[in-house]
């Protein structure tokens, strides 16, 4: 017989209204801004106090519980005249509850804030929390627009609207990365001259359209994803239709963010983004830098978005072209490697199919051991390398074909070419 204390899977409304108000509760406390992502210890306490009052949930119920109130809150605000979210049912009882916690804009505590409440009794009690002291009020900051909120936020990816302007590899890898995180192809919008690569983005289940204009009127976060040359003449094009609101987002080779920045509205948030072909497997390595007028949230923001794509890091723009010829250009290098590697196999009587095959997995197989162990490629070189043994041998022959210095050279080259698209 079940337990009596223990209430119906489905939640009803009462349950919901006691979840939001210990949530409430809880940020009052502690001086949470509501923008602010509910660490797993947050949740804890308010795993208990739900148990105490009967409500036998776990904490990932709850978790996904607050995710969902999240994306009505915010479609509510996107779409405030469309009928209430129907997955929540209730919504009208304590949507007021939801808006008093989602705009509250309370500093993180710390900031001038006076408590005689002990956090660390209150967050291991069982209960009594409610029986402390509360802190003195937080003082509030300036409202922050919808925007802004959805920004600090990396739950919120799944109602970001998002734009492409190019439908190539890039743009092409790096939907595939974003679909694959919390974005839904619904809100995602491609635009290309012709319809020679959107039928690729459509079979995702995006929109696609020959309208740059389109684009940029339907989206928060637009990537510029057309080659170096073309650049200038989409931002003068859709120049008129960008906004404070929007993100625009660069990828093409040797653009610079001054030149970004130019083309754009006064004051647009620009970003220039360096990615590479193994975004179409979710491998890809990339670097961004911000613009003038980017804050830390629209890194944080893009940085959320590209997680799945590969690897992805921030630097300083002077970075972006040596990362141009280290890894975008670096791909096709490598490439070119695992080619010679096969073809020597075929030269000593391997079929090529098979070569081939076991080279493209030599070079899988060395990255994924470089990259999880942590260790200087010299160290794992030596790791493989016995006295007299044939490595040693082979690598005697690559040094005296000048691999090393050809490889440097190259990065070189592809760096400096960067410079010079950029200097156009």
């Amino acid at each position: 017989m079940d337990d009596p204390g223990i209430k119906k899977q489905n939640w009803d409304v009462k349950e919901t209204e006691l979840f939001l108000e210990i949530l409430k509760d809880l940020d009052m406390k502690k001086c949470l801004d509501g923008r602010k992502v509910r660490n797993n210890k947050l949740f804890k306490v308010a795993h208990r106090r739900m148990t105490a009052a009967g409500y036998h949930r776990t904490v990932d119920q709850l978790k996904f519980r607050w995710k969902l109130l999240k994306s009505a809150y915010y479609k509510c605000k996107r779409e405030p005249n469309l009928p209430a979210p129907t997955k929540i049912q209730g919504w009208w009882r304590y949507e007021k509850t939801m808006i008093a916690i989602m705009e509250s804009r309370h500093p993180l505590l710390g900031a001038g804030v006076n408590s005689v409440r002990n956090d660390e009794v209150t967050e291991d009690s069982d209960g009594e929390a409610s029986m402390l002291h509360w802190p003195q009020p937080c003082p509030d900051n300036t409202a922050q627009n919808l925007g802004l909120i959805i920004k600090m936020d990396p739950e919120m990816d799944s109602q970001l609207k998002i734009g492409f302007i190019g439908a190539g590899n890039m743009a092409f890898g790096i939907a595939k990365g974003i679909l694959s995180g919390n974005a839904l192809p619904a809100n995602i919008k491609v635009s290309a001259p012709s319809s020679r690569n959107l039928g690729r983005f459509q079979e995702l289940g995006v929109a696609v359209t020959h309208s740059n204009e389109e684009v940029v009127s339907g989206s928060d976060l637009v990537f510029v994803a057309v080659k170096p040359h073309l650049v200038a003449p989409v931002l003068t094009e859709i120049s008129e239709h960008v906004t404070e609101r929007h993100i625009i987002v660069s990828v093409a080779a040797g653009v610079t963010l001054a030149t970004l920045e130019e083309l754009l509205p006064e004051n647009s948030v620009a970003i220039r983004l360096m990615p590479n072909l193994p975004c179409l497997v979710q491998e890809g390595a990339l670097l961004f830098a911000r613009g003038s007028h980017a804050k830390q949230e629209d890194g944080a923001l893009l940085r959320s978005l590209l997680h799945r794509c590969g690897l992805v890091e921030e630097g300083p723009e002077a970075w972006i072209d040596i990362h141009t010829g280290l890894s975008g250009s670096g791909v096709a290098f490598v490439y070119l490697f695992t080619e010679a590697l096969a073809e020597g196999a075929v030269k000593m009587g391997m079929p090529s199919a098979l070569a081939h095959s076991i080279a493209s997995q030599t070079v899988l197989g060395a990255g994924k051991l470089l990259r999880e162990s942590g260790k200087h490629p010299a160290q794992l070189r030596s790791e493989v390398c016995t006295p007299g043994g044939t490595t040693i041998y082979g690598l005697h022959t690559l040094e005296q074909g000048g691999l090393r210095a050809a490889t440097m050279s190259a990065v070189e080259s592809a760096t400096e070419r960067a410079r010079e698209l950029g200097r156009k």
